[in-house]
């Protein structure tokens, strides 16, 4: 009964319903992911301090470089779980989901203890200074030094559990940990709860990333009959071309992702020279304008499995109509939201942190930066396609091109010409060009795919 669920879902549903019952859930979890890293910005700006809001700015970096790992194990089991369903490879989907697990584990462990044994030179690299040092360090403390491994599995465990398809249960999962954080941070960082400021913040997302994977440990526990999911070492031997395929995508991902810690630790060194207020004022734009990108980052996430079913199983035409589907789904929204932005950045801005300077730089940071979300529709879409099929190496040239080739080098020059502000442009101008490149090279994908005898790789494409 649930295999035939899950082959009405991938292979006969129609489109919208197809994506709408994947990307939906997705949507809502990554919206709720946003609402909690608001959070921390909400109410550590209650403090009314810039330097305790500086700590969560100047930490965003480390986190982010969560994602690596995120990636690297989450993304690359998922996709290569997803394809094996479509090969009807069971056998494989249970490896994928074990080397992913207790990668991710091993990983997260190592994380920690890395940032606790290079603590200090870390904090010169991220940009703090001799008033931000202390603040950032204790909120490193719990989100990273105690909270790396859990923080990383409950999202690799999400990866695997939505590549079958139980895309509900994946964001159950994520969203049961975001909104007790929420619930939590008020307490852990305001005046009349236990004062913490920063740091409590930190030790919210640690116990709310706890609870996230006591869920996932749970239902794998309930469904153990009726999902491929496994988490059993006994899976881990002889899984040796398992890995490689994991690998093949989960890399690229990951250097993907070093590549936006990269140059997010680039934009705070130069913000940081304008003070406090300037980077608390960039951390809060930057959140606010995550709102929309989570929502394009969740749509392209939740189709990937029915990308990749379709792709092993030679159904081109259906892989084609999802991804317009999305195109059209995602340019609407991103439209809207960039003029929204625009129209009402100081009053956003406001909300977070009610300082007329932090308001001012801000609300000029806000407004360059919507100006990328209507290119990011196909730019993540793109990137999520290239990761569905096993094509990690279009992945990798995509993140080579945004970073190192086209965003870190604008940094330097819109700064020089334009200092501050123009930072706030490096993105655009950036995603412009990766979203005309995206839909030359995804015209090419399709048209090789469609024709017979010029596969993506060795197997025949009937169209």
């Amino acid at each position: 009964m649930e295999d035939t669920r899950k082959a009405e879902l991938f292979e006969r549903m129609p489109i919208p319903r197809a994506v709408l019952t994947l990307a939906v859930p997705t949507v809502i979890s990554s919206l709720v992911m946003v609402l909690y890293n608001l959070a921390d910005t909400y109410f550590v700006g209650m403090l009314g301090d810039s330097i305790q809001n500086s700590a969560v700015t100047l930490s965003a970096p480390v986190l982010l470089a969560f994602n690596a790992v995120n990636n690297l194990f989450g993304v690359g089991s998922s996709s290569m779980m997803s394809r094996a369903l479509g090969s009807r490879d069971y056998d494989t989907v249970r490896k994928s989901s074990a080397i992913g697990f207790y990668c991710a584990l091993v990983s997260g462990v190592l994380f920690s203890l890395l940032v606790a044994a290079f603590r200090a030179p870390l904090l010169t690299v991220l940009g703090a200074d001799a008033d931000t040092a202390a603040a950032t360090a204790q909120y490193l403390r719990w989100t990273v030094c105690f909270g790396a491994a859990p923080a990383i599995l409950n999202v690799v465990m999400a990866y695997m559990v939505r590549s079958e398809g139980a895309s509900l249960h994946a964001s159950i999962g994520t969203m049961s940990g975001c909104l007790l954080n929420i619930v939590l941070d008020p307490f852990f960082i305001l005046p009349w709860g236990l004062d913490m400021g920063a740091a409590g913040a930190g030790l919210a997302t640690f116990l709310s990333n706890c609870v996230a994977c006591l869920y996932f440990f749970v239902l794998l526990y309930v469904k153990r009959g009726t999902t491929y999911v496994c988490i059993r070492p006994a899976m881990l031997p002889h899984s040796g071309r398992t890995l490689l395929g994991i690998c093949a995508v989960g890399v690229p991902a990951a250097i993907q992702n070093l590549l936006n810690v990269t140059g997010m630790t680039v934009l705070n060194n130069f913000t940081s020279g304008s003070g406090p207020d300037a980077v608390a004022a960039m951390g809060i734009a930057q959140k606010i304008n995550m709102v929309p990108l989570q929502v394009t980052f969740g749509l392209s996430q939740g189709i990937m499995p029915l990308i990749s079913y379709n792709y092993a199983s030679g159904n081109v035409g259906r892989m084609k109509d999802t991804l317009l589907f999305n195109v059209k789904l995602a340019l609407v929204f991103l439209l809207t939201m960039a003029a929204g932005y625009h129209l009402a950045a100081g009053p956003l801005v406001s909300l977070f942190m009610d300082d007329p300077a932090v308001v001012g730089y801000g609300s000029r940071f806000l407004q360059g930066l919507c100006m990328t979300l209507p290119f990011l529709a196909l730019d993540f879409l793109a990137v999520g396609v290239f990761q569905a099929c096993g094509l990690g190496r279009y992945a990798l040239v995509f993140a080579i091109l945004r970073k190192i080739v086209l965003e870190i080098p604008a940094l330097y020059v819109l700064n020089h010409f334009f200092p501050l502000y123009g930072l706030a442009y490096a993105q655009p101008m950036t995603e412009l060009v990766l979203a005309t490149a995206a839909t030359i090279v995804l015209v090419h994908l399709f048209r090789r795919m469609y024709s017979e005898g010029t596969p993506l790789q060795p197997r025949t494409w009937k169209k």
